[in-house]
């Protein structure tokens, strides 16, 4: 199988398309990569530093539910029919591919099959889809800031997994980690105004280290 992003390029470029395409043609590249494919298609648009309205939330709920079968074990992708079949405009797509793919080069310049356990065993996969889960629940809440960050936590998560490298999904997983905490303290800020929960945590660190 050719890397995915040349797959994208003469899915989208140097084959003949019609003025429209849907989630089902799209994933018909991803064969049996498709767990980590769908991932990464699906969070592309948002984790871009392009303006995508009306993406993260759709998306999030997809990819939210990729993560619930991750947990569970499937094997086989489970995604609705009704979804598979919603359509985009394809010059609106090949633009998101066009500016992706970049990115996309750059992370299969040192990707390669490492760390097998992380993408293969049980546990890895069940970590794998706490941590998107979490960052997929944060891309459907409509609040500013809680959107690109996360969407590129499951961008990176999703592309090691498809190309089997432990390393970057586990780093996409730890960087979810590090996210979390940061789309805590700003929805935090959003309902509450004032201190952040970064804040929080310093005056009890302080705290415990005596008032220092």
């Amino acid at each position: 199988m050719a890397r995915l992003s040349q797959e994208l390029q003469d899915y989208f470029f140097k084959e003949d398309r019609g003025p429209t395409v849907n989630l089902a043609q799209v994933l018909a590249i991803a064969k049996e990569k498709i767990f980590g494919i769908v991932l990464v298609i699906l969070s592309l648009p948002s984790a871009l530093p392009l303006p995508a309205p009306g993406y993260s939330t759709p998306f999030g709920v997809l990819i939210f539910l990729v993560a619930i079968q991750l947990i569970a074990g499937r094997q086989q992708l489970w995604l609705p029919l009704s979804w598979q079949s919603k359509t985009i405009k394809t010059s609106k797509a090949q633009g998101i591919v066009k500016a992706g793919v970049p990115w996309l080069k750059r992370l299969e310049a040192i990707a390669h099959p490492r760390l097998p356990f992380v993408c293969q065993s049980r546990l890895g996969r069940v970590l794998m889809g706490i941590t998107i889960g979490s960052m997929a629940i944060s891309m459907m809440i409509p609040i500013p800031g809680t959107n690109t960050l996360p969407a590129m936590t499951i961008f990176i998560t999703g592309f090691g997994l498809q190309e089997d490298d432990g390393l970057i999904t586990g780093a996409g997983m730890i960087f979810s980690v590090l996210i979390g905490v940061l789309m805590v303290s700003v929805i935090y800020v959003f309902f509450n105004g004032g201190i952040t929960m970064i804040d929080i945590i310093k005056d009890w660190l302080k705290m415990q280290l005596g008032g220092a």
